[in-house]
């Protein structure tokens, strides 16, 4: 039986040998002709002391690994007892695991709750040795876990969370590829769509080998001749491999890579053909012969064979003799190539069959036969063995033609007589639109690089491999890149996203990010508890700019299209088009024009911005809209229909040209409950317009009262200042419109929806159907309740927070009110007037994401066409946990993670190091020869705005641990003093004389507050 819905595709390997970490180190190995035969490592013997065996030197010779004592328990969620007491087969077993999913380019989470079944060839180490040596079998309660065979097939279907079979098999030597075949026929007979299969093996006590040594199977001068004259035993092996199989039809319809496929197999024993330990040839040869047909092949059509090939006196003659038996049975021509990886890596026992597997598929894959170690000529007790056979010196490339693909089998003998056999072949072409594929094309404005890890020095390990990985293959675009850390690696709670506008500058940061440096692109945190609800949060008038959204129409499909639905909603009202305006690519009118203009713009931006969110996954589960921000609140939330939400917004703003230059409306630096006192002075005349935050109050009404109000302030030292609108929104002179805004919203058909709507007119959550005229009326007269929102919000819910707009002007507000919380939840905005286009937004996704919060990167790549490539494997963290010195695991050094910030020129550095970050980040030439002689300007004066103050506050928090307030940049206006204060929390007081080398001149008080940008946003009525 065969065909796409019968074959099993091998879709991920993984390998460990001496000196040898993944599949390309190992095919670089044998594509040399090398091996890694040594001596057992002298700090690993168990009892040192022990009076040497006679056959001590035989048995302490093989290809052992340097240290098996190292876990990362962290990584795979183990106490430190139940590490130590575990044998290290079962630890290997977890990583080789592990790591052949990952080459196969499949999320770990998305194999959990799945029937997929994981077999494996393992036995133990000899592990319980060291447990009594030590004495921790007497109270060792993990011990039972430890030694159980069993548990290496159950610890690894517990990691991927599996529900197939998991089974530990144990055939002898033959365990791990009986376990292949195992789970080849589950696969096949439909059981399961995938199967984990490999074979571990690791050595505690060489003594432990004296049976074999005894038995004459092992060579004593330290070498394997499978085949050759010389042959006069094995040595022993360490490691393991592990394969993850999948139904042909689905790897190829996933676009997988597939090293082979597996044709056929066949397992049985000799039964009473030779006595044991013998081999059986007669066995042998039935094996091979069930494996072709169940491959429905001739046995002339398989071009070579990975034999059991021990290099013993009886096994190589009698494997020899079942291959002739197969050959006279099948009519075979011509002669067949054999080889044996035991002449590279040694016998690795119930291991040896998958390592043997491992190598044959790669040979298919690489279309090269490679060296078979040291064989000089044919075993003399083999007659005639060039007549049927051949064995190579040196590498041979492996051409296939249309009639004759490139087929392998693989042999594996048990020393019971349980003998395995599978037939490979090479790998069918790629459907088309799966893995191959034309290059993929750029990924407008920026590329994310997502990383994570379950520590921070593994998320810097990862960057170094990567960013090594990459460097040393030209072809891998970033979008390739890009498009694999989504798709293929799981999300771990320690989190990077490197952001490059081309693959160098993407290259540039992973460097940064690896030696633990801020990268200008690169954002990172940690994914603790649930982030929250995410919150939506649209301003009212005031982020508007010239040439909004231009850049971003270019480079976003999802955000043209919006604005182009926003155009059409809104061309019934209007005698201009949104899409011109935005483009600039017709006749338009200005922003300058008022009103009119600027709020359907506005809303059009953030209607359209608010769907570049959902495209990236982050859709909201609560919006709030400030002032006309409700209306695109309450379209973006599903309450209103696109086309109700265009129309309200259209003719509302035409109504309010008949308040022009009536009133006005002044932004006061000062508690509610102050400015509602003075305003008792101007009764009917002045109202409170918008309440933004704890000291954040704009008020609205006659312009002759507004004058006295901010002379008033001024002379009690009260900070206010006039807004530049030309109508007194929020006020009672809004009452002369009434009818007009009943009438804008008369056709409104308010509608239920499952995102909350916090509305900024009562103060609390609404039912979205009472968002009808009337309302859309007190909207606009009633005071902005904004700040007692939100605050309610942050209080109650947490959440995360995300102005969408075309320039923040609500984050500084917001900011403060999450400073006065014990936890401040995460606050975002999407665009700004210096950085307009799709790497903006990404970079905010980014603080999304490294928080915990959802995004879809995938859609980033969308329009790439990019390919699923091989990563780097997972850095584990390896500490050691071992029997013989249970207390000798290092604790974490936390206080490695953090710089040395004991003086305060260390803080000086940091802050100006910050500070270059971010103004390269806007523009390389900012910086020149560095900020320390320009540490006494302000950071406006360097190129800050209100949104670059607030990240650097973030990161300073993010290295110091150091609380601080969102306007501590404004309190504190220059690097030189920012410094200061924030060395002044990291240390205690100190008594003595102040610093007059670096003194505070006159024009740098703290107090004092007077950054433009500041004032910029007092402007908007939100400061």
């Amino acid at each position: 039986m065969s065909g796409a819905a019968h074959d099993i595709a091998v879709i991920g390997m993984s390998c460990r040998f001496p000196g040898v970490h993944d599949v390309d180190g190992f095919w670089r190995l044998l594509l040399d002709g090398g091996s890694t035969f040594g001596t057992f490592p002298a700090h690993r013997t168990p009892h040192p002391d022990r009076t040497p065996h006679p056959d001590a030197a035989t048995v302490n010779t093989g290809s052992f690994l340097d240290a098996v004592d190292g876990f990362d328990a962290e990584f795979f969620g183990t106490p430190a007892a139940e590490a130590a007491a575990m044998d290290p087969v079962q630890r290997l077993g977890l990583e080789l695991a592990w790591e052949a999913v990952e080459d196969a380019r499949v999320p770990a989470s998305a194999l959990a709750g799945r029937e997929v079944d994981v077999v494996v060839g393992a036995g133990p180490s000899g592990y319980d040795l060291l447990r009594r040596l030590t004495g921790s079998d007497r109270d060792d309660h993990y011990a039972a876990l430890g030694s159980s065979g069993a548990l290496i097939a159950n610890r690894i279907s517990h990691l991927f969370d599996v529900r197939g079979m998991s089974l530990c098999a144990d055939s002898g030597q033959s365990s791990s590829l009986v376990s292949l075949a195992l789970t080849c026929e589950r696969i096949r007979s439909g059981a399961v769509d995938l199967a984990l299969a490999g074979g571990v093996h690791l050595i505690a006590d060489p003594e432990a080998g004296l049976g074999l040594a005894n038995l004459g199977a092992l060579s004593p001068d330290g070498r394997c001749f499978p085949f050759d004259a010389r042959a006069d035993g094995f040595v022993r092996g360490e490691g393991g491999a592990f394969v993850l199989l999948k139904r042909l039809d689905q790897a190829r319809a996933d676009g997988d890579h597939v090293y082979a496929v597996v044709r056929g197999w066949g397992v049985g024993s000799g039964g009473a053909t030779s006595r044991i330990p013998d081999p059986s040839p007669a066995g042998q040869a039935a094996a091979v012969l069930a494996a072709l047909k169940g491959a429905d092949l001739p046995f002339d059509g398989v071009e070579y064979v990975e034999a059991h090939g021990t290099g013993t006196r009886r096994g190589d003659p009698a494997e020899v003799a079942g291959l002739r038996e197969v050959i006279r049975h099948t009519g075979r021509s011509r002669p067949l190539v054999i080889g044996s990886v035991k002449a590279n890596v040694g016998h690795l026992e119930p291991a040896a069959g998958i390592v043997g597997f491992v190598k044959a598929a790669l040979c298919l894959d690489r279309a090269r036969l490679v060296p078979h170690p040291g064989y000089r000529s044919p075993n003399p007790d083999i007659p005639d063995f060039q007549d049927d056979f051949e064995i190579l010196r040196t590498a041979r490339p492996w051409p296939d033609t249309p009639d004759r693909p490139r087929r392998a089998g693989v042999t594996s003998v048990g020393m019971g007589g349980t003998t395995a056999h599978v037939i490979l072949e090479q790998a069918p072409a790629p459907l088309t639109g799966t893995e191959a594929g034309d290059p993929a094309p750029g990924v407008p404005g920026a590329v994310p690089w997502v990383l994570s890890a379950r520590s921070e020095p593994a998320l810097r390990e990862q960057a170094a491999r990567l960013r090594d990985r990459v460097a040393a293959d030209p072809s891998l675009t970033a979008a390739d890149v890009g498009h694999s850390l989504v798709t293929t690696r799981t999300a771990f709670a320690h989190r990077a996203v490197v952001l490059g506008a081309d693959r160098e500058e993407a290259l540039t940061g992973l460097g940064l990010l690896a030696a633990g440096d801020d990268a200008p692109r690169a954002v990172r945190g940690v994914a603790g508890r649930p982030a929250g609800p995410v919150v939506f949060v649209f301003p009212g008038q005031g982020s508007q700019w010239l040439g909004m959204g231009r850049r971003l129409y270019a480079e976003s499909e999802v955000f043209a299209r919006a604005i182009d639905d926003c155009a059409r909603a809104l061309e019934p009202w209007l005698d201009w088009s949104l899409t011109d305006l935005v483009t600039g690519a017709g006749p338009a009118p200005s922003l300058e024009a008022g009103d009119a203009v600027v709020q359907p713009a506005l809303f059009g931006m953030m209607v359209s911005l608010a769907r570049v969110w959902r495209s990236l996954g982050v859709v909201p589960d609560a919006v709030v809209g400030h002032s006309q921000g409700e209306m695109a609140a309450a379209c973006v939330a599903g309450a209103l229909s696109l086309p109700d939400a265009a129309r309200v917004v259209a003719l509302r703003s035409r109504a309010l040209t008949a308040l022009a230059g009536l009133g006005g409306m002044h932004a006061v630096a000062a508690p509610l409950a102050e400015v509602e006192e003075r305003l008792t002075r101007w009764p009917g005349r002045l109202s409170v317009a918008t309440v933004n935050g704890p000291a954040s109050v704009v008020i609205s009404g006659d312009l002759e009262a507004l004058d006295a109000f901010a002379a008033a302030a001024a002379a009690d030292g009260v900070r206010s200042r006039r807004l530049k609108v030309a109508y007194a929104s929020h006020s009672h002179q809004v009452e002369r419109i009434r009818e007009q805004v009943l009438a804008a919203a008369a056709h409104v058909t308010p509608r239920r929806t499952p995102v909350e709507f916090h509305s900024t007119v009562t103060a609390g959550r609404l039912d979205p159907r009472a968002l009808g005229s009337a309302y859309w009326y007190d909207n606009l007269r009633s005071t902005v309740r904004f700040g007692e929102v939100v605050g309610g919000l942050m209080r109650s819910r947490g959440g995360v927070y995300v102005e969408v707009s075309p320039h923040p002007v609500l984050q500084v507000a917001m900011e403060e009110t999450a400073d006065a919380l014990a936890s401040p939840p995460l606050v975002v905005n999407t665009l700004d007037k210096h950085e307009g286009g799709a790497a903006k937004i990404l970079a905010s996704a980014a603080e999304l994401h490294v928080r915990g919060v959802p995004v879809s990167w995938e859609t980033v790549f969308a329009g790439a066409r990019p390919r699923r490539i091989g990563l780097p494997a997972y850095p584990f963290q390896r500490q050691r946990y071992w029997l013989t010195a249970p207390d000798e695991t290092p604790a974490p050094d936390a206080a490695a993670e953090r710089p040395d910030l004991a003086s305060e020129a260390s803080v000086r550095a940091l802050v100006h190091a910050q500070t270059e970050a971010l103004l390269t980040a806007k523009d390389a030439g900012l910086v020149g020869d560095g900020l320390a002689a320009r540490s006494g300007e302000t950071f406006k004066a360097l190129g800050f705005d209100s949104s670059m103050v607030v990240t650097l506050r973030n990161r300073l928090i993010a290295v110091t641990g150091v609380r601080l307030p969102a306007t501590v940049a404004f309190t504190h206006p220059t690097p030189r003093q920012l410094a200061r204060h924030l060395f002044s929390l990291l240390t205690p007081a100190d008594p003595g004389p102040a610093d007059t080398a670096a003194g505070t001149a006159p024009d740098e008080r703290p107090e004092s507050r007077s950054d433009d940008d500041l004032y910029a946003l007092i402007d908007r009525g939100y400061v």
